[in-house]
């Protein structure tokens, strides 16, 4: 590979593969079955410093940088693809908001715990007529007195059911159109607050996807993000993070799906000999081998724009398309080297 990982980056590596393999993986087909919630392997993620990497140490972040991140991240993806959204929707659009735009008792309350991995976050920004246009929203907050009262449904909100902090969008001036969106941070419990409709998906089912539901749920001001209007900047500032997240996600998982193929196709023997010695099957290797390759440098090099801080929005959505197509290219061409013991 011509990106060269600093030493550090090498160690975080080796440490993160070691755990997912020997922890994440061995369990990871079974909780897909059952669609059973890894927390315990969460709470093991907290205590490496997987739940909080871009954090400073400070607020109980590892305060490592974005290429690190994008490494564990794409071993975790390797050992199971469901374990690896949750750490990244917890990481990217959880703590990164409240680290980024959060008032001190905000990192105080919320981002401490979080980032230690002894909370567990998520981020409520789609609603049934809005996704990739968040102007189009329908959830409103209304001041009160020293609280917000917030109205409105969040669908497809991965660890809705699971997080013990929100971090979600509503309206606090509709006339402003974006610019009257505002972001807060909500507490599972909170009166008014709750799930509604789990997902049923064709995977990642360890990892819930649910509706979440206010009614009327009141939320101390003091737990606004940022000031009122801030919300779509938060939102666009923290899905840019989150891309790199995706595209991580899809190189690891992409990366796993090649190693599978690659080992069954030596071990595959027909025609008296293995299958991965008739070029077709090496053809198909090979062009999966290159397009994983061609993500992981796109990634990496939108992960070293953040952490060099340059503008990283365009090679995060570019790193982000191209990995996550790639990954469904990838996975079909796997699924085709196994033959019918793919299915």
């Amino acid at each position: 590979m011509a990106w060269h990982l600093t030493e550090e980056q090498k160690m975080i590596q080796a440490m993160v593969r070691d755990f997912a393999r020997e922890e994440v993986m061995p369990t990871a087909a079974e909780r897909d079955r059952t669609g059973e919630f890894p927390r315990e392997i969460i709470k093991k993620m907290g205590e490496l410093g997987l739940m909080g990497m871009n954090v400073p140490p400070e607020y109980n972040g590892a305060g490592v940088d974005t290429v690190s991140y994008s490494v564990a991240m794409q071993e975790i993806a390797y050992a199971d693809a469901a374990t690896a959204v949750i750490m990244s929707v917890h990481n990217s659009v959880a703590c990164g908001p409240i680290y980024l735009f959060g008032s001190d008792y905000l990192k105080e309350t919320y981002l401490k715990p979080l980032a230690a991995g002894d909370k567990l976050g998520c981020f409520a920004l789609t609603e049934p007529g809005a996704g990739s246009d968040p102007a189009s929203q329908k959830s409103g907050a209304v001041r009160d007195g020293d609280s917000y009262i917030i109205n409105g449904t969040k669908m497809f909100i991965t660890s809705g059911k699971n997080s013990d902090v929100t971090v979600v969008t509503a309206y606090t001036d509709r006339e402003k159109r974006h610019r009257g969106i505002s972001a807060f941070v909500v507490e599972k419990g909170t009166p008014g607050f709750h799930v509604g409709k789990e997902e049923e998906k064709m995977g990642l089912r360890s990892s819930d996807t649910t509706e979440l539901i206010f009614e009327d749920c009141r939320v101390p001001a003091k737990n606004l993000l940022g000031e009122e209007g801030d919300g779509f900047k938060i939102a666009m500032a923290s899905l840019d993070g989150g891309r790199i997240g995706i595209a991580s996600q899809s190189v690891g998982l992409a990366q796993a799906c090649l190693d599978a193929a690659i080992s069954y196709a030596r071990e595959r023997v027909q025609f008296n000999k293995p299958i991965s010695q008739f070029q077709g099957i090496r053809w198909m290797i090979a062009d999966m081998a290159t397009q994983i390759e061609a993500a992981r440098l796109l990634t990496f090099n939108a992960a070293a724009m953040r952490d060099r801080g340059e503008n990283f929005t365009a090679a995060a959505s570019m790193a982000k398309v191209y990995a996550s197509e790639m990954a469904n290219r990838v996975a079909y061409q796997a699924l085709q080297i196994h033959g019918g013991y793919g299915y």
